[in-house]
């Protein structure tokens, strides 16, 4: 993950509503996820085992270093760079590990050590001169009883060569020999594994006016007359998802749409990375050239994508990153928790979302112009109604309830006491966002959020006017 703020560069959301009727999008949940009641992980949460475990994430993604396991030649194989010790923390804490394979050896490869096209690559699978189906079959071998079953292939193929951050600098052809290759061997170390594509930026296309790279990948699959006897080659589609909030039910429902159009219905989508990074944190300040964000705001993403992206379709999320470890001063930020140590107020956000928007199995979106409401469906058949206001202005609104037992909480998890009106109505004022010339209202303001049963809540008013109904 390099530079996310340039993953979003000025492009808003595909306009949903633009007059006083409300639109409302559902999408259910896919229930093949084997830790569905958890799904929320973190990016490197080894590096604070006693702190993450607190935090109660679900899953956290290591990246599983090719040039350190295997930093000589293929007969080497050392593993400390994915400790063995923090394998079993991440299971006694149940926590699931998914790997991400990154960083070819440069005695394996003719081109950029690092970003390089393995040597070999296009050899059969069982031949030991294809020395990128050798390493994945041995991790594939070794790890399984270590409890990692899900591999994902490389990271951010869609950024060029020519773009500060690439990781990979072979062809579309190329990561798709790699995936094909990866997923052959893997099945062979572990019949049980699962993959994952690459998480991609999306930007990074959009703005050079480049068809997804999804799209484009996926089309080529579908021409190998060999794929369909092999699952496609993948089990998930991955997505990073960085800084505008307006972008990412979009984002999310776009990849599903493509999904779907090539038959890939079962297919199932993981947000491997999110978050807004903040400028503005007094402990840590950082100059960047687009999105200005501050500490409340980058817990507002957290909540309010979070919440999105379980609507659009998404089966797991997790935050980029837990921990800002060796980070110089001044370096562009992104952890729940800085490089001292200490606790940024994200760190309560998402710690928030696990515990509060647990089993959820289903997803409403409703949408005015200055308020965004997002319904949760939870295991028990209760509902979390996410809440917040696009624009600067603050936004007024009641619910109507049938009794007053249901819970109101900020985007920390702090309970708040409903005030009744005279109608007997939950009456709330959302907070508008902060917004600017350069990135207009880039995150929402802060989330409100209500627990109620379907029978509790029934509809929401906004500013007197405007009705958010979820039937």
């Amino acid at each position: 993950m390099m530079k996310p703020w340039c993953h979003a560069l000025a492009i808003s959301r595909f306009a949903l509503c633009l007059t006083l009727c409300v639109l409302l999008f559902s999408f259910r949940l896919n229930a093949q996820d084997n830790n569905p009641a958890n799904p929320f992980g973190v990016v490197e949460g080894f590096w604070l085992p006693d702190t993450v475990c607190e935090l109660g994430a679900g899953w956290e993604r290591i990246i599983f270093d090719w040039s350190q396991h295997q930093p000589n030649g293929p007969d080497d194989w050392y593993t400390l760079n994915v400790d063995d010790r923090w394998l079993k923390s991440a299971k006694d804490c149940n926590r699931e590990v998914v790997a991400i394979f990154k960083h070819t050896p440069a005695w394996a490869t003719d081109g950029t050590p690092g970003a390089g096209v393995p040597r070999g690559l296009y050899l059969p699978v069982d031949d030991p001169n294809n020395l990128w189906a050798h390493f994945v079959r041995m991790s594939a071998e070794y790890y399984a009883p270590r409890g990692v079953k899900r591999f994902i292939i490389w990271n951010e193929p869609d950024i060029t060569r020519d773009t500060y951050g690439f990781e990979f600098e072979g062809s579309l052809d190329d990561y798709y020999q790699m995936l094909k290759v990866a997923y052959l061997a893997l099945k062979e170390g572990n019949p049980d594994a699962e993959v994952l594509l690459a998480g991609t930026t999306y930007w990074h296309d959009v703005n050079a006016g480049r068809r997804l790279y999804l799209d484009r990948l996926l089309e080529r699959i579908m021409a190998d007359p060999e794929a369909a006897a092999h699952n496609y080659y993948f089990d998930i589609a991955s997505l990073h998802i960085y800084f505008r909030t307006e972008t990412v039910y979009d984002i999310v429902k776009q990849t599903r749409q493509l999904l779907d159009k090539y038959g890939l219905k079962d297919k199932r989508i993981w947000v491997n990375e999110t978050n807004a990074g903040p400028t503005d944190d007094p402990l840590w300040p950082v100059v960047r050239p687009q999105y200005q964000i501050n500490l409340d705001q980058q817990a507002a993403f957290i909540v309010q994508a979070t919440a999105l992206e379980l609507a659009a379709g998404a089966e797991r999320v997790a935050v980029y990153k837990f921990y800002d470890w060796n980070l110089p001063p001044g370096d562009e930020t992104f952890g729940l928790i800085r490089a001292d140590g200490s606790k940024r107020p994200a760190f309560d956000a998402w710690k928030m979302v696990i515990q509060q928007f647990k089993g959820v199995k289903q997803g409403k979106i409703s949408q005015t112009v200055d308020t965004e409401a997002v319904q949760l469906t939870l295991a028990d058949e209760s509902f979390l109604y996410v809440l917040w206001a696009r624009t600067a202005a603050d936004v007024n609104l009641t619910a109507s309830v049938s009794n007053n037992q249901l819970t109101l909480m900020d985007q920390y998890g702090h309970d708040l006491a409903p005030i009744l009106n005279a109608q007997n109505q939950i009456a709330l004022t959302l907070k508008g966002a902060r917004c600017d010339k350069k990135d207009g209202c880039a995150v929402g303001g802060n989330v409100q959020i209500i627990h109620a049963s379907q029978a509790q809540l029934q509809e929401i008013t906004s500013n007197g006017t405007l009705e958010i109904k979820f039937e």
